[in-house]
């Protein structure tokens, strides 16, 4: 079992310590700190600390079902998606990476049945209009799926507000969620939820990723949860490779997690792979995020689809009966 302490002030990571080094002792924390870095600059009441938990301090919310955690969940986009999830009996999210409109929407309309999400990267499609839009909310509401258009937002609180609003995509007036990294602060959803707030959306924040030399680990994912923790009305959960909240801590936030596949490991590319039941019982996630492995050269798209629903349900009823 692995526990980390991160330490922030106002919001801005200081220094990363073993945590049971750091609490084993009166003064562990001055003690470690000033070893790390020669001196301990601020008050012990302006600093905060924040865990990093396997899953051996599983969070309560994982052994509840998704119906449990809707019943009880603050933020209404997330309520409606666990709620779904329970009703379709599915946690697969599809990843759509493809660049004309007319294949997107024949791989949504195959995987629409199976599926909880869409996931889109709108601004690869080459031929995109509104027609597109229209089409893919026909689809959603047809199969009772919700759309995630992965954006990634990475710029100031202005910009990004109106990336989200205006433009030709006016991503929220369509994707029930999106996602941001949150290296520019905790403007970046402030703006976005100036925006996506007043229409029931729900937000992402990128806590890991799942390729090769990622850099959002250790002090950058505990100040991301932070931020998270302090936007529960926006935020509804995070793309992670692990559970990132823990059972004393509150809260309950969805986790997705790319870089799924039930028959490879990589794609030498950087990307690596996971099974669904890794993804969902070993690390506490909540949606497995797959693309390729269901929609690449050769695949039946519907069996695909299924193979990969049945397994992360599957994995699902497993962690829920613990």
């Amino acid at each position: 079992m692995t526990f980390s302490a991160v330490f922030v002030n106002g919001g801005r990571v200081l220094v990363e310590l073993p945590w049971q080094k750091t609490f084993s002792k009166p003064g562990g924390m001055a003690q470690m700190i000033e070893e790390k870095d020669g001196h301990f600059p601020y008050p012990f009441s302006r600093w905060t600390a924040f865990r990093s938990f396997s899953l051996t301090t599983m969070s309560s919310n994982l052994r509840k079902t998704y119906t449990e955690r809707a019943a009880v969940h603050p933020n209404p986009c997330a309520r409606t998606f666990l709620e779904l999830m329970e009703r379709k009996r599915s946690n697969l999210s599809v990843a759509v990476d493809v660049t004309s409109k007319t294949e997107l929407l024949e791989i949504a309309g195959k995987v629409g049945p199976y599926i909880c999400l869409l996931k889109t990267h709108i601004d690869i499609v080459n031929d995109f209009d509104q027609d597109l839009v229209d089409q893919l909310k026909a689809l959603s509401k047809k199969h009772d799926f919700m759309i995630f258009e992965d954006r990634k937002f990475a710029d100031i609180g202005n910009t990004v507000k109106l990336q989200y609003g205006f433009g030709i995509y006016r991503i929220a007036s369509w994707a029930d969620i999106t996602n941001c990294h949150s290296v520019p602060g905790e403007g970046i959803i402030s703006g976005l939820k100036e925006i996506g707030l007043p229409l029931n959306r729900g937000l992402l924040l990128l806590a890991e990723m799942s390729s090769a030399g990622s850099l959002a680990t250790g002090a950058y994912t505990a100040a991301t949860v932070a931020m998270a923790r302090r936007h529960q009305d926006f935020v509804i959960g995070f793309i992670a490779m692990r559970r990132m909240d823990a059972e004393d801590e509150g809260g309950d936030f969805i986790v997705m997690t790319p870089g799924v596949s039930l028959d490879v490991a990589g794609d030498g590319l950087g990307q690596q792979y996971r099974t669904p039941r890794e993804v969902v019982v070993e690390s506490g996630g909540d949606v497995v995020i797959v693309g390729r492995g269901i929609y690449g050269k050769g695949k039946n798209v519907e069996e695909q689809a299924k193979r990969y629903r049945d397994a992360g349900w599957e994995a699902y009823l497993e962690r829920v009966r613990r």
